[in-house]
């Protein structure tokens, strides 16, 4: 029932930006301005996932947008409009990638030899996992941070899938990939994140334990030094002249 009733969701969103685009195509600006309104944050979302620069993916998007507009008419409604959007966003934000990486090239249709197609086994849940340190305000840079440092392939299909709520068609259709192929990677990057979540939680776990024994260090030495000081008043009493019998 819920999965029917997403569907009719993501039919009835398509139908509305499609009633907008063929607005946008007979001149109604402010109708693209609709469109622009409703999609700029999750573009500049998946802009960010790849250039990780915020002048760089605020630029991207804006490019997307007006190349999109130039392009209307070439925009073809066998799939859906932010698909199409997506995908030219991905393009803007990689250009912009690429010139921040002049040496080496980056590219979206990287291979995975050892991959494959092949679908793995299920990854066993684990926690915490991606999806929900990415909502958590508080721990969403330590996500961001540790996305670095998988391949802007994985880090896009992660991004579309399981943070934007890109089905696996939409996924696959955006990256020009197969359905297995999206399933691999998000695999792939899922395992990775784990492995790397779990190296820095293990991480902080040490340096608070750490930090912990080193408070306890410092109590210890503290309660000598007082025992010591109050010992050594004692003995100052004791020798004192005024305590001495002539």
């Amino acid at each position: 029932m819920a999965a029917h009733s997403t569907q009719f969701e993501v039919k009835a969103v398509a139908s509305d930006d499609l009633d907008l685009v063929h607005a946008s195509k007979n001149g109604d600006v402010a109708a693209f301005e609709q469109l622009v309104k409703k999609y700029d944050r999750q573009l500049l979302r998946i802009a960010q996932s790849v250039t990780h620069n915020r002048e760089d993916s605020q630029d991207a998007v804006q490019e997307a947008f007006f190349k999109a507009y130039q392009k209307l008419a070439e925009f073809r409604e066998d799939s859906q409009f932010s698909t199409w959007l997506i995908r030219i966003t991905l393009n803007q934000s990689l250009m912009k990638l690429r010139k921040q990486r002049a040496v080496r090239e980056v590219s979206l249709n990287e291979d995975f030899q050892a991959d494959g197609d092949i679908l793995p086994r299920e990854v066993t849940d684990w926690t915490p996992n991606p999806e929900q340190l990415y909502r958590a305000t508080e721990l969403r840079n330590i996500l961001i941070k540790t996305l670095e440092q998988v391949s802007p392939i994985l880090q896009t299909v992660f991004v579309l899938r399981d943070i934007e709520g890109l089905s696996i068609h939409q996924t696959a259709e955006v990256l020009n990939l197969s359905h297995a192929a999206v399933k691999a990677r998000l695999w792939r990057v899922r395992l990775q994140l784990r492995g790397l979540l779990n190296k820095y939680f293990s991480k902080q776990t040490e340096s608070a334990r750490a930090e912990l024994a080193e408070g306890r260090d410092s109590d210890e030495d503290l309660r000598l030094r007082g025992e010591v000081c109050t010992s050594g008043l004692r003995t100052a009493k004791t020798d004192s002249p005024a305590s001495l019998n002539f």
